[in-house]
């Protein structure tokens, strides 16, 4: 299976090539992983190696795929044209993730409301678009096993989160949500889209 093919798993159809042009311009090693609960992508520089390395979550659907290695990408832009010294999502990354934003976009790749989304997004871009909780809500519409999610739960219900952990419900707060942990009684703040595992109270 050779590289287009291999992206063709993952991305949509019209981004292989755009996507493709990039990973052998900036001599980019991509790696699909495992889940990470804290990441959906990673950049890191060439160190002693002879090229950049990008990672992307490989549970993502396709357009959330896209915009994960796009951000990735930026990270990549901004370390060869400033080095080390920049804030990691400050406003020279910004400019380089509108920018190759911009030139996806043109392409007419996402569907109307993932475009519509994105460029909202792109009038105040977070540090992860996991952040932006209405263009993560309407990417999890694509994705093909849909979860249950911590804001789809009614105060005092118990869920399950990273298999093991068991939390109740407790109120919300802007766009995350207070839950305690019953084994320990500490009180932690979820996001709003956090995947969950619902469970009955006992």
């Amino acid at each position: 299976m050779n590289e287009k093919e291999i992206l063709a798993e993952y991305l949509p159809s019209a981004a292989i090539d755009p996507v493709y042009h990039w990973i052998i311009r900036y001599k980019i090693h991509l790696t699909i992983t495992r889940i990470r609960s804290t990441k959906l992508g990673d950049y890191r520089p060439p160190g002693q190696k002879p090229y950049h390395r990008i990672s992307v979550n490989y549970n993502l659907n396709p357009y959330a795929f896209l915009i994960t290695f796009i951000h990735e990408l930026a990270h990549l832009k901004t370390f060869k044209k400033f080095g080390h010294n920049r804030q990691p999502h400050g406003k020279e990354w910004k400019s380089m993730y509108r920018q190759l934003m911009e030139e996806i976009l043109v392409k007419n790749i996402f569907p109307t409301d993932v475009e519509t989304a994105v460029r909202n997004h792109l009038k105040n871009i977070k540090a992860s678009s996991f952040a932006d909780v209405e263009l993560t809500r309407i990417l999890q519409q694509y994705d093909k096993n849909k979860e249950t999610r911590v804001e789809d739960l009614p105060q005092g219900a118990v869920f399950l989160f990273q298999s093991h952990r068991k939390f109740e419900v407790l109120s919300r707060v802007r766009t995350r949500y207070k839950c305690r942990e019953l084994a320990t009684d500490k009180v932690y703040l979820f996001h709003a889209l956090t995947p969950i595992e619902p469970l009955k109270k006992e």
